[in-house]
C-alpha cells in the first residue's frame, strides 16, 4: 500500500469514528492563546468555531459561560467583568464531551492595547536607542505581547493570519514594537496591573490599507479609490510575492558577479559618470531611479595607516548596502538599523599608494545613498581622518532590473480586512497608533481619512468611544533656511486637528526626530509621551500630558500675542534661549522669520519686515528649529493662525 493510500485510509478512519463518537472539535481564533491578557472592566468576550448546534460550555477560573454553536458553526460567550488579576485558566469544551476540551494557560486579566500602524510602530526594540540595556532588562512577566503577521486579503477574514502571546523578557522583546512596548512599561508601573499588547502594523502603508470597505465607501475622498481592488485575486498577491522574493535576492546578492569584478581594484571605471558625494539618488541629477548602483573611489591613504586596522566610517547610508576595500567585502547590511555604520578595514587590505573603495547601494522608494553631513565619511586610524567626501564615480543599470512589486499592502482595506477584522470584537483598553508618513502627499485629506479610520474602528469594537491615542510626525528632513511650505506639516495639521474627536489624544515629537533618519530611535520616549496622554485621558491621574497647544491670538500694531493651552505652570524654551520656530506674514502670503518672547501666560510675536501681521505659524517645516515648551518639558505642538490654501489641498 503506497504512503498517500495508507494516508487516506488513515484519515478515513478517524473521520468514521469522529461520526460515530459524535466528537465535537472546538477552534479558537489564534488571537487567543496561552499567556494571553484579557480586558478587564467589560464583559469578556470569547469566540470560535464548532459543530452547528454543538452546545458549548466555556470556563474562566471560576466563571462559567454558555453558547450554542449556529449553522455555520460559530460561538461567542461573554464572562462576567473580572478585576486585574490571574493567572488564570480557559476551558472551553462541548457539554457531556469532556474529550472535547481545548484548555489555555497562564492568562491574566488588566488592560489590552491594540498598536498599529507603519513602520515608526513596528520598528522594533532591537533597533532602538540602547537596545542592548533594555532588551536585558525586559522581564517584565505581568506584560504580554501578541504580534500578528503581515498579510492581506480581498475580503474581512476571521483569523489573524499567525502570532502567539509571549510573556515580556529579554527573548521575546527584541523583535516587538519599541513604542508600544515602553508605552506597556510606564503604564504597567503607574497602573500596577498586567498589560497586553496587540501589535498589528506594516511599514510604509497608508492610513486606507487600515480601513474597512465599508467605511471608505463612505466619502467621496476614497470611494473610487476602492475600486482599484476589483480586478484583484489571490493570484494577484501571489504573482507579486514571487516578484518580491527575486527583488530582495537582487538586493542582497550580487548579480552577474559583479561583486568580485567591479570591486576588483584594475577594475576600469574611467567612462563612469562621477558624483560628489555624500548625495542621495534623488540628487544625483538623472531623475527617478529604482535598482542597484555601483560607486568607486581611488583614495591616497598617509603611510602611517600601514600596518594599523582602520576604522571606516559612512555617516548614515540609506538603503541596503555592500562596502568593498582592495575588492575584498568589509560589510554587508541586509537592513540598515546599525546606528554606528562604521566597519574595520583590517591591516592586511590597506596597500601604499592608492586604495580602491567599492559601494554597492540599493536605491529603493526614491532614497538611497549617503546622506550628509561630508565630515561623517571617513577613514581613521584613530588619530587621522581621510575624508571620503568629493567625486565618486558611479554607474546603473550593470545588474538586472528589480520587477515591479505592486505592494498590495498599500491597497485600500486589504490589511484591515487581515490583519484588524479578525481581532474584532477581542475585549481592548483603546488604540495606539503611529502612521502618516505615507499619506504626506495627501496630507489635506488626512484631516477626513484620520477620524474615518478611528470612527470605523470604534464602531465596529462595540466598546464605546474607545481611547485613541496617536504619535504625530516627528521632524525630519533637511532643514530649511526659509520659512516654506511642507507636506509634512499639512500633515502634523491633520493630526493636531483628529483632536477635535471625542475621547483622543496625542503624543507630540517635534523635538525628539531625526534630519536623515524617518525611524528616530529614541522611542523610549515616543512611548512615554502615549503613556502621558494615557494616565490622562484613560486613568484619569492629574499630569499634563502634552506640550503647549495652540489656542487664541490676538493682535496689537504689528505684535501678535498667542495664549496656549496645557501651559497653566508657564511657558519656556528648551535650552534657555531666545525662542525660535515662529513666522509671519502679512496679505501677501511672504512669512519671514519672528522674534519671539514670553510675557507671562502668552508668546508675543512679530518681525520688522511685516507691518501687518495677518498669519501666524510655529514649527511649521519639515524639520523646523522650535524650542517652545512648557514647564513640564513637553514641546509646543505646531500650529498656524491662517487657512491659505495648502501644498496638498486639492
Amino acid at each position: 500500500m503506497s504512503v498517500r493510500i495508507q494516508a487516506w485510509f488513515i484519515f478515513f478512519i478517524l473521520l468514521l469514528f469522529i461520526q460515530v463518537k459524535g466528537y465535537t472539535q472546538i477552534v479558537l481564533p489564534k488571537i487567543f492563546g496561552d499567556n494571553m491578557v484579557l480586558q478587564r472592566g467589560i464583559k469578556i468576550p470569547v469566540w470560535g468555531n464548532a459543530t452547528p448546534g454543538a452546545h458549548i460550555i466555556a470556563e474562566l477560573g471560576r466563571f462559567r459561560a454558555v453558547a450554542i454553536a449556529d449553522h455555520k458553526g460559530k460561538w461567542m460567550v461573554r464572562f462576567p467583568v473580572h478585576k486585574a488579576g490571574g493567572p488564570y485558566a480557559l476551558k472551553i469544551s462541548e457539554q457531556g464531551k469532556p474529550e472535547s476540551e481545548t484548555k489555555l494557560n497562564g492568562i491574566l486579566i488588566g488592560d489590552v492595547w491594540l498598536a498599529s500602524g507603519q513602520s515608526n510602530m513596528e520598528w522594533q526594540v532591537k533597533q532602538s536607542l540602547n537596545a542592548d540595556n533594555e532588551i536585558a532588562n525586559a522581564n517584565y512577566p505581568e506584560i504580554r505581547l501578541l504580534q500578528v503577521a503581515h498579510d492581506k486579503k480581498l475580503t474581512p477574514q476571521y483569523n489573524i493570519p499567525g502570532g502567539t502571546w509571549e510573556v515580556c523578557n529579554p527573548v521575546n522583546v527584541p523583535q516587538f514594537s519599541a513604542v508600544a512596548y515602553y508605552f506597556a512599561r510606564k503604564i504597567h508601573h503607574d497602573q500596577r496591573v498586567p498589560i497586553g499588547i496587540i501589535q498589528s502594523t506594516w511599514g510604509g502603508t497608508p492610513i486606507e490599507s487600515w480601513t474597512s470597505r465599508a467605511q471608505l465607501l463612505t466619502s467621496p475622498v476614497t470611494k473610487t479609490n476602492i475600486a482599484a481592488n476589483d480586478t484583484l485575486s489571490e493570484q494577484s498577491f501571489v504573482n507579486d510575492s514571487l516578484n518580491l522574493i527575486r527583488f530582495w535576492d537582487i538586493v542582497y546578492h550580487p548579480q552577474n558577479n559583479t561583486d568580485k569584478i567591479i570591486s576588483a581594484t584594475g577594475y576600469d571605471d574611467s567612462g563612469w559618470p562621477t558624483v560628489e558625494m555624500p548625495r542621495l539618488i534623488k540628487d544625483f541629477g538623472i531623475g527617478p531611479y529604482e535598482g542597484m548602483v555601483w560607486l568607486r573611489k581611488k583614495i591616497t591613504l598617509p603611510e602611517s595607516f600601514s600596518g594599523k586596522d582602520l576604522t571606516l566610517h559612512l555617516g548614515h547610508p540609506e538603503m541596503n548596502y555592500s562596502m568593498y576595500f582592495n575588492g575584498e567585502e568589509i560589510c554587508k547590511t541586509i537592513w540598515n538599523s546599525d546606528p554606528k555604520q562604521s566597519y574595520t578595514i583590517p591591516a592586511k587590505l590597506i596597500r601604499k599608494g592608492e586604495n580602491t573603495i567599492s559601494l554597492r547601494v540599493a536605491m529603493l522608494w526614491g532614497g538611497g545613498g549617503l546622506n550628509p553631513p561630508a565630515e561623517r565619511i571617513n577613514i581613521t586610524d584613530g588619530t587621522i581622518k581621510v575624508s571620503l567626501a568629493g567625486k565618486w564615480r558611479y554607474q546603473k543599470d550593470l545588474e538586472p532590473g528589480l520587477p515591479k512589486i505592486k505592494n498590495y499592502q498599500n491597497y485600500p482595506s486589504l490589511l484591515f480586512n487581515a490583519m484588524i477584522n479578525p481581532v474584532i470584537p477581542f475585549g481592548i483598553k483603546g488604540f495606539l497608533w503611529y502612521q502618516g508618513e505615507a499619506n504626506e502627499a495627501d496630507a489635506y485629506n488626512y484631516r477626513k481619512l484620520f477620524p474615518m479610520l478611528i470612527d470605523d474602528w470604534r464602531k465596529r469594537w462595540k466598546q464605546g468611544n474607545l481611547p485613541f491615542l496617536y504619535v504625530q510626525l516627528a521632524n525630519f528632513k533637511t532643514r530649511k533656511p526659509l520659512p516654506s511650505e511642507s507636506e509634512w506639516a499639512e500633515l502634523r495639521e491633520a493630526q493636531t486637528l483628529t483632536l477635535l474627536q471625542p475621547n483622543t489624544d496625542m503624543a507630540c515629537i517635534i523635538d525628539i526626530g531625526e534630519a536623515d533618519n524617518i525611524h528616530p530611535v529614541n522611542k523610549q520616549e515616543v512611548g512615554r509621551r502615549l503613556a502621558l496622554n494615557a494616565n490622562k485621558l484613560v486613568y484619569k491621574q492629574n499630569v499634563t500630558a502634552s506640550g503647549p497647544l495652540y489656542k487664541s491670538y490676538r493682535k496689537e500694531a504689528n505684535r501678535i500675542y498667542i495664549n496656549f493651552a496645557n501651559a497653566s505652570a508657564g511657558l519656556r524654551s528648551k535650552d534657555a534661549k531666545e525662542i525660535t520656530g515662529f513666522s509671519v506674514a502679512g496679505n501677501d502670503q511672504q512669512f519671514y522669520w519672528a522674534k519671539a518672547t514670553i510675557k507671562g501666560k502668552y508668546v508675543v510675536v512679530y518681525a520688522d519686515q511685516v507691518r501687518d501681521p495677518k498669519a501666524v505659524r510655529y514649527a511649521w517645516a519639515d524639520n523646523p528649529e522650535c524650542n517652545l515648551i512648557n514647564f513640564e518639558g513637553l514641546p509646543a505642538i505646531p500650529f498656524r493662525t491662517d487657512n491659505w490654501k495648502g501644498i496638498t489641498q486639492k
